[in-house]
């Protein structure tokens, strides 16, 4: 079981701009009486910024919509949200999405996975109920196919599976299960160690991903009615908020309340994880643009990190324990006897964030951001790492944008560029984001 440390630092991050030089010009003469010239050190193009455009803001739900997505090939949103309203959102002639379908449930949605090819739509509800619809294909219609007893109590998060038949989902009730589509029969369960709130699957190996309150990402191996543990990763300081994965590259994103994203690498060096530090509060969706590498982290307070992960990034170092500073010997506050011998007042302990060494303050008086290691804010390092870390090591990989609304949930569709954001304010938004996922 793979355990890391995240940075306990305060941070802060801020999204970078270009700027432009102004040009400078001569001072001219002109004829008597005229006035002065335009200098050309007067213009001053503003700077080129390259940042997410807001296409739409959809409003008019009474709670937080918990879930929504962009439907594929149209201008429209299907959404689900704590006031019991499943709505299927369209543009009309005025620019404007309005709802073609709005359809009361008999419980809180929770969430929801919607399947283009077929038009199946599942919803998760708070009394632990899944139920199935069909969509018409002008979606202004759904149609009830059955509905799954799947929990004791609230549904966290649902997959359904079209190669298999199948549904996944995980509930407050700390329950893993799976079902068939067709005949609506319970195939397998598994008790998580606490509850689930992240979910993703591999179609073509069967493994199943759960990331759960505890920190901890498990991984299952699906058979048509058991399964078996495969293995757990605990490597988060906080829960487990959302799952992503790369099934091309063999990838498994996770988010955490302890605002950081770490990246697994589940087909490659077997283990490797590599920490993301980008965000100022729990990171709460994971979004991954497959075409360009990017990944797309959001969180609580609106933050939106554009991560390039086509760059050959570093595992964070284990953090050493030791009874005295590494470089300068200085003992720590609870090394009574080496205070006692040298006759001098402990010091507090710290790490460097790129070596890991146990150091002192005086020697770790420095900070620099490491973005190779994920750190894109400034961060705690010893002087002499200090001192080795070129400007070229410090160029960032990520940028950062500001939603302006808690996001509680992402859906990106790759073929136009667009992100959906849905919000605690019961706004969902739209956006483009060809600007910086390109």
């Amino acid at each position: 079981m793979i355990a890391l440390r995240t940075a306990s630092d305060p941070v802060s991050a801020c999204a970078p701009a270009v700027s432009s030089a102004r040009p400078r010009g001569s001072l001219g003469r002109g004829a008597p009486g005229a006035p002065p010239p335009l200098m050309a050190a007067e213009i001053q193009p503003k700077p080129l910024t390259r940042k997410p455009i807001l296409l739409q803001r959809v409003e008019g739900s009474q709670e937080v919509v918990n879930m929504a997505v962009i439907v594929p090939k149209e201008e429209g949103v299907i959404s689900v949200s704590e006031d019991r309203t499943v709505r299927v959102w369209l543009k009309r002639d005025s620019g404007q999405y309005w709802p073609s379908i709005y359809h009361a449930m008999p419980s809180p949605c929770s969430c929801m996975s919607f399947n283009p090819e077929t038009r199946r739509l599942s919803i998760g509800l708070d009394n632990g109920t899944i139920s199935e619809f069909i969509l018409s294909e002008d979606y202004n219609k759904m149609t009830p196919v059955k509905n799954y007893q799947a929990h004791q109590s609230r549904v966290t998060m649902i997959l359904f599976i079209l190669e298999l038949e199948w549904v996944l989902s995980t509930g407050q009730d700390k329950q893993f299960a799976w079902h068939c589509s067709e005949s609506g029969q319970r195939l397998g369960g598994y008790r998580t160690s606490a509850v689930a709130s992240g979910l993703q699957f591999d179609i073509e190996t069967r493994h199943v991903f759960i990331g759960d309150h505890s920190g901890q990402v498990t991984i299952l191996k699906l058979e048509q009615e058991s399964c078996t543990l495969v293995t757990t990763f605990k490597g988060h300081t906080g829960g487990v908020t959302a799952l992503c994965w790369d099934p091309v590259q063999r990838v498994l994103f996770s988010g955490s309340s302890d605002h950081s994203v770490i990246m697994w690498d589940i087909g490659g060096r077997k283990g490797t994880a590599i920490e993301l530090q980008g965000h100022n509060d729990k990171v709460q969706a994971l979004s991954y643009a497959q075409h360009t590498r990017q990944l797309i982290s959001c969180s609580g307070d609106g933050g939106i990190v554009i991560w390039n992960m086509d760059v050959e990034r570093q595992e964070t170092p284990e953090w050493l324990d030791s009874d005295s500073c590494q470089k300068c010997d200085q003992p720590f506050f609870w090394n009574f006897k080496q205070m006692w011998d040298n006759k001098k007042i402990g010091l507090r302990q710290h790490h460097c964030r790129k070596c890991g060494k146990a150091v002192c303050g005086k020697c770790s008086s420095k900070r620099s951001s490491i973005p190779l290691m994920g750190f894109e804010f400034e961060v705690r390092v010893c002087d002499s790492c200090h001192e080795a870390i070129t400007d070229e090591e410090r160029a960032p990989t990520a940028t950062f944008h500001d939603s302006k609304h808690n996001i509680v949930h992402v859906h990106f569709d790759a073929t136009r560029g667009w992100l959906l954001t849905s919000g605690t304010d019961k706004v969902i938004k739209l956006w483009d984001m060809t600007p910086v996922v390109s």
